[in-house]
């Protein structure tokens, strides 16, 4: 019978593969011992970015380490994103994201990074997107505004978050039920795009409704429509796009948070348990409601099927359009 004999390296093999699960579970055991990073891919003062900063101050306290909110906006929040994936899946870096970087981009240009780079953890809220103007502006409904595109094509401007973000395609996909040509002129955030129509550099704008309703108070904007299937709790007088004739013109955006893909099991779990549990807080909901949001939450796999599902039905928008990013 031959002797069993073992090489040096043979052991070393061993004792690696043996470490490993040990130092993975030790690093869950030890998880969080420093703050952790939330990176938002979109500017300051948007809802993305409002959103974020809300949940970091509830679950900063519950996982014993602050949570701090790092804006990294540009390319339709794809700078963002491409940010938190090529970090190291410790469990120290995740990010908010809206299907604009997760879905909408991904029809219009090759992103830096797959969705297999990604792990999805909860959405967390979901808002949905109006169509707008300004609190002095001539057009008092939606259709007052399609008229006045119809008799002046092209004379129109229009402001989104940015190019390939949901509210640039959704603004497409109301211009292609519409029947109408107005120009898009992107910025870095729905926070600069909402300015852009409180200045008059543009007519009108589609972003979620959280960063309009300030200005709505104070009668610096006026919304025409809610692109949801029902009406906003906060402005209960404004038709939806389906009351307004334009019943496929609907557009709600689905925020989560999501990790680099490498993030350990055992982490990500602790991560989408504590922020699962925060939703669930009558002050945060409460707060989210102000905001026109409403508390979502879902398994991993539940919310990376949405964005396939998001991915397939702005693809046919950018398709039919023609969409680029030019």
């Amino acid at each position: 019978m031959t002797p069993l004999r073992f090489t040096a390296s043979a052991v070393a093999a061993a004792v690696v593969t043996i470490a490993l699960p040990l130092h993975a579970a030790h690093a869950a055991d030890t998880w969080p011992s420093r703050p952790i990073r939330l990176v938002v891919p979109y500017a300051a003062g948007g809802p993305t970015d409002v959103i974020a900063r809300l949940i970091a101050q509830k679950i900063g306290p519950s996982l014993g380490q602050a949570v701090v909110v790092e804006n990294k906006p540009g390319a339709g929040g794809t700078i963002g994103v491409d940010n938190m994936v090529r970090a190291t899946g410790d469990g120290y870096t995740i990010a908010l994201a809206a299907p604009g970087p997760l879905a909408g981009m991904q029809t219009l240009m090759k992103v830096p990074y797959s969705l297999d780079d990604i792990q999805y953890l909860t959405l967390v809220a979901r808002i949905p997107a109006v169509i707008a103007v300004n609190g002095k502006s001539p057009y008092t409904s939606l259709k007052d505004l399609i008229a006045a595109a119809k008799a002046k094509p092209d004379a129109l401007n229009y402001s989104s978050a940015g190019a390939g973000t949901t509210p640039h395609i959704g603004a497409e996909l109301f211009k292609q039920e519409a029947g109408i040509r107005i120009t898009h002129v992107p910025y870095k955030g729905a926070a600069p795009a909402v300015t852009a129509v409180l200045s008059n550099e543009v007519q009108m704008t589609m972003v979620d409704l959280t960063p309009v309703l300030p200005h709505v108070a104070t009668g610096g904007m006026r919304v025409l429509a809610i692109a949801g299937k029902q009406r906003a709790t906060q402005l209960p007088d404004v038709p939806t796009t389906a009351e307004a004739g334009m019943p496929n013109v609907l557009m709600d955006t689905n925020y989560g948070i999501i990790a680099p893909v490498s993030t350990p099991p055992e982490v990500a779990t602790k991560l989408r348990n504590a922020i699962v549990a925060a939703l669930q807080d009558p002050e945060l909901k409460q707060s989210f409601a102000k905001q026109g949001a409403d508390v979502q939450t879902s398994t991993p796999a539940e919310y990376r099927a949405l964005m396939k599902q998001e991915n397939a039905k702005w693809q046919k928008v950018v398709t039919r359009g023609n969409i680029t990013l030019e």
